[in-house]
Protein backbone atom coordinates (compact mmCIF):
# COMPACT_ATOMS: atom_id res chain seq x y z
CA UNK A 1 0.00 0.00 0.00
CA UNK A 2 1.62 2.92 -0.58
CA UNK A 3 0.94 6.67 0.85
CA UNK A 4 -1.25 8.13 -1.31
CA UNK A 5 -3.66 4.35 -1.05
CA UNK A 6 -3.08 4.54 2.65
CA UNK A 7 -3.88 8.49 3.24
CA UNK A 8 -7.10 8.15 1.60
CA UNK A 9 -8.05 5.21 3.48
CA UNK A 10 -7.05 6.93 6.50
CA UNK A 11 -9.50 10.20 5.36
CA UNK A 12 -12.84 7.74 4.05
CA UNK A 13 -14.03 6.88 7.61
CA UNK A 14 -13.18 10.67 9.46
CA UNK A 15 -15.22 12.05 6.18
CA UNK A 16 -18.25 9.80 6.36
CA UNK A 17 -18.08 10.68 10.24
CA UNK A 18 -18.13 14.41 9.25
CA UNK A 19 -21.13 13.88 6.71
CA UNK A 20 -22.99 12.06 9.09
CA UNK A 21 -22.23 14.61 11.89
CA UNK A 22 -23.33 17.21 9.70
CA UNK A 23 -26.82 15.52 8.57
CA UNK A 24 -27.48 14.68 12.31
CA UNK A 25 -26.35 18.84 12.90
CA UNK A 26 -29.27 19.53 9.83
CA UNK A 27 -32.04 16.89 11.15
CA UNK A 28 -31.38 18.60 14.99
CA UNK A 29 -31.84 22.30 13.45
CA UNK A 30 -35.19 21.40 11.59
CA UNK A 31 -36.29 19.44 15.14
CA UNK A 32 -35.65 22.84 16.97
CA UNK A 33 -37.02 24.85 14.57
CA UNK A 34 -39.79 22.74 14.40
CA UNK A 35 -40.71 22.65 18.30
CA UNK A 36 -40.27 26.55 18.89
CA UNK A 37 -42.92 27.18 16.26
CA UNK A 38 -45.00 24.36 16.25
CA UNK A 39 -48.20 26.71 14.39
CA UNK A 40 -45.81 26.50 11.02
CA UNK A 41 -45.67 23.13 11.62
CA UNK A 42 -49.11 22.65 11.95
CA UNK A 43 -50.12 24.93 8.98
CA UNK A 44 -47.75 23.09 6.69
CA UNK A 45 -49.86 19.98 7.55
CA UNK A 46 -52.97 21.58 7.02
CA UNK A 47 -51.92 22.91 3.60
CA UNK A 48 -50.84 19.30 2.77
CA UNK A 49 -54.31 17.99 3.95
CA UNK A 50 -56.36 20.51 1.73
CA UNK A 51 -54.55 19.78 -1.70
CA UNK A 52 -54.38 15.48 -0.62
CA UNK A 53 -58.26 16.03 -0.67
CA UNK A 54 -58.47 18.44 -3.34
CA UNK A 55 -56.85 15.67 -5.03
CA UNK A 56 -59.51 13.01 -3.77
CA UNK A 57 -62.07 14.92 -5.23
CA UNK A 58 -60.74 15.37 -8.73
CA UNK A 59 -59.67 12.80 -9.49
CA UNK A 60 -62.23 11.32 -11.09
CA UNK A 61 -62.59 14.38 -13.33
CA UNK A 62 -59.00 15.00 -13.72
CA UNK A 63 -56.23 12.54 -12.80
CA UNK A 64 -53.27 14.78 -13.95
CA UNK A 65 -54.79 17.50 -12.10
CA UNK A 66 -54.63 15.53 -9.18
CA UNK A 67 -51.20 13.78 -9.31
CA UNK A 68 -49.88 17.40 -9.24
CA UNK A 69 -52.10 18.61 -6.52
CA UNK A 70 -50.02 15.52 -4.35
CA UNK A 71 -46.63 16.36 -5.78
CA UNK A 72 -47.15 19.73 -4.46
CA UNK A 73 -47.87 18.62 -0.87
CA UNK A 74 -45.27 16.08 -0.86
CA UNK A 75 -43.13 18.97 -1.57
CA UNK A 76 -44.31 20.74 0.96
CA UNK A 77 -44.03 17.43 3.38
CA UNK A 78 -40.54 17.69 2.27
CA UNK A 79 -39.35 21.05 3.75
Amino acid sequence: MNTLTSARSASLPTGRLALGLHRFADEASTLLGALLNPRSVIREVEEMRELFDAAARIEPTDPSRAAALRRRASKIGLR
